[in-house]
């Protein structure tokens, strides 16, 4: 019974609602019902697009742009904003269309990686984690923005070497704004015949537009290469114009996509103009890569072996620092041999490609640790005895 009285509840206050509307529309001037048609036009061409966030945006716009000329009308809006569901609705699941896949190999274009509750805050420099964080405080406060018809930025283009953190910056990302990752599989949508790819990328990336989401174009320079390059074929360079008019198209009020490239010296100039923020990522710091072996190492290390191995491994990646600490770990578990003088030696293997300041400082780091000799820190850094015994006077 309660649930019937509900239902006519609800019945009435639709009703309600649409009479407050058609009388508003009623009683508005007529330059007034002017706007608002060309309005109704550009809302109905959104909606047919299936475009759910930008109608959500467009009808919060509207209700704030006719507050003054058309008060009840702006108010019945509102009305419909706070009834309208949220993508929490338990329906949505069963609404949702299936992941889009390659029509010959059937393999799905897209991977969907669900929010991580274990993801951890990436290591970058504090103009890179500043920029970051901005993009979640914006897409959390985004009601804010609205209200100075401002919106979010709806798409970052991340730029740098391979193993910098990109990837795992995304994902944080996905993380913070509680969304799930969807990652575009380059593998699969680069059809064996080309006039498919950019299907199968319209495909993709429409399927993204239509959710909350995070999307990853992960190595973008393979699908946007500067349509200056002459080696290229035609269907290629088309390939950039499908997917510059799908980054124009996305939804202003959908989730983000994210184009990462390794070498942005590829990509098409007009690409670089479609993305709202570009970020750059560069090789870690001597900080950076001290803070990196650590959080690989697995267990606590004094600070003069994450010191010795910071300044040895300089150049080197945040994949390439995690990809030694594990291979360091499974050799000390093998040979029962202790971790930081492990890492101390292999440290300063690596110093004979360093310049010579940096082979000091590496030798000064290394005599504060009770692992090496003189003479076997003399001969791994090429630094003399003598000045070895000036820095342990230093130290005393």
């Amino acid at each position: 019974m309660d649930a019937v009285r509900s239902s006519e509840a609800k019945s009435v206050h639709a009703f309600d609602r649409k009479n407050t509307m058609s009388h508003a529309i009623r009683s508005t001037p007529a330059d007034v019902k002017a706007d608002l048609a060309d309005e109704f036009v550009h809302l109905a061409r959104v909606a047919l697009a299936g475009r759910e966030q930008d109608v959500t945006m467009f009808v919060r716009r509207a209700a704030r742009r006719h507050r003054t000329d058309c008060p009840e009308l702006a108010e019945a809006l509102i009305g419909l904003l706070r009834q309208n569901p949220t993508r929490a609705n338990p329906l949505r699941a069963e609404l949702d269309s299936p992941i889009p896949v390659d029509g010959d190999s059937r393999l799905p274009l897209l991977r969907v990686v669900a929010p991580d509750a274990t993801a951890e805050v990436p290591i970058l420099p504090a103009e890179t984690y500043r920029v970051l964080t901005q993009i979640v405080d914006e897409r959390k406060h985004a009601d804010r923005l609205a209200a100075a018809d401002l919106a979010p930025a709806r798409s970052l283009l991340f730029v740098g070497p391979p193993g910098v953190g990109k990837t795992m910056a995304a994902a944080w990302l996905a993380h913070q704004l509680s969304l799930p990752l969807v990652v575009l599989d380059l593998a699969t949508i680069m059809s064996s015949l080309l006039g498919k790819t950019g299907t199968n990328l319209r495909h993709a990336i429409d399927y993204a537009k239509q959710r909350p989401c995070v999307l990853l174009l992960d190595e973008l320079d393979a699908i946007a290469k500067r349509r200056d390059d002459d080696r290229d074929v035609g269907e290629l360079k088309r390939l950039v114009t499908v997917l510059l008019q799908q980054i124009d198209d996305w939804p202003t009020g959908a989730g983000l996509v994210i184009g990462a490239t390794n070498h942005a010296d590829l990509l098409d100039p007009a690409v670089w103009r479609r993305f709202d923020v570009a970020v750059t990522f560069d090789l870690p710091e001597t900080s950076q890569r001290g803070e990196a072996i650590r959080r690989f190492a697995g267990q606590p290390l004094p600070d003069a072996a994450v010191d010795a191995a910071a300044i040895a491994s300089k150049g080197l990646s945040f994949n390439d620092i995690e990809r030694t600490m594990l291979r360091l770990r499974r050799r000390c578990l093998l040979e029962d041999q202790p971790l930081p003088g492990m890492l101390a030696e292999h440290s300063a293997r690596l110093v004979a490609e360093l310049p010579r300041t940096d082979r000091l400082q590496l030798a000064q780091t290394l005599v504060g640790m009770s692992g090496l000799s003189q003479r076997q820190i003399s001969a791994l850094t090429g630094v003399s005895r003598d000045t070895l015994r000036g820095f342990t006077h230093r130290r005393e």
